[in-house]
C-alpha cells in the first residue's frame, strides 16, 4: 500500500474534528462540533467499540476512516460498520479511498473481524455504491434494516 494510514488518538482530535466538519458540511449532515466530539472522543481515547484512522501524513491528513464494531450471529463474530470515509476533494479520484478502505478491511479481518457493512448515504448512493464495490463490498440481497432510536 502506498498511502499511509495511522490510528488516530487523542493528540489527533483537532485534525479529525476538522476533517469531520468538512465532510459533514459537504454531505449536508446535521452534526455539530458537540456531537462530533461526543461520538468520536471515546474512539480516539481507545474505546474497543471502534476506531478512526487518519489517511496520509498525520500533520496534514488527506482524510479519515471511521469504523465501529459489533457482534453478529449471522456472520459468526465481530463485524464492522463503515461509519465514514472522507478524502479531501483536491485528492479524490486517485484511488486513495479504495486503497485505504481495502487495507483497513484486510487488517481488521486479520484481527478477527468477520465482515464489514456500509450504509450508503442518501445524497449520492450510486457513487457510494461504486466506491464500496471497488473496495470489496457487495450488495446484500433481501435485507431490510430498521432502527429503534432509543
Amino acid at each position: 500500500m502506498s498511502t499511509a494510514i495511522a490510528l488516530a488518538g487523542p493528540t489527533e482530535a483537532e485534525r479529525v474534528m476538522d476533517l469531520m466538519a468538512r465532510y459533514h458540511a459537504d454531505a449536508a449532515l446535521p452534526y455539530d462540533d458537540a456531537h462530533r466530539a461526543q461520538v468520536t472522543g471515546p474512539l480516539l481515547d481507545g474505546s474497543p467499540l471502534g476506531a478512526v484512522w487518519l489517511i496520509g501524513p498525520k500533520s496534514s491528513p488527506l482524510g479519515y476512516v471511521m469504523v465501529t464494531f459489533g457482534w453478529s450471529m449471522a456472520h459468526g463474530g465481530m463485524v464492522g460498520w463503515l461509519e465514514e470515509c472522507y478524502i479531501r476533494p483536491s485528492v479524490r479520484g486517485r484511488g486513495i479511498g479504495t486503497e485505504v478502505l481495502h487495507a483497513v478491511a484486510v487488517n481488521l479481518g486479520r484481527a478477527g473481524m468477520q465482515a464489514m457493512h456500509a450504509i450508503l448515504p442518501p445524497a449520492d448512493p450510486d457513487a457510494a455504491a461504486r466506491f464500496c464495490t471497488r473496495a470489496g463490498f457487495r450488495p446484500v440481497r433481501d435485507v431490510r434494516m430498521m432502527t429503534d432510536p432509543l
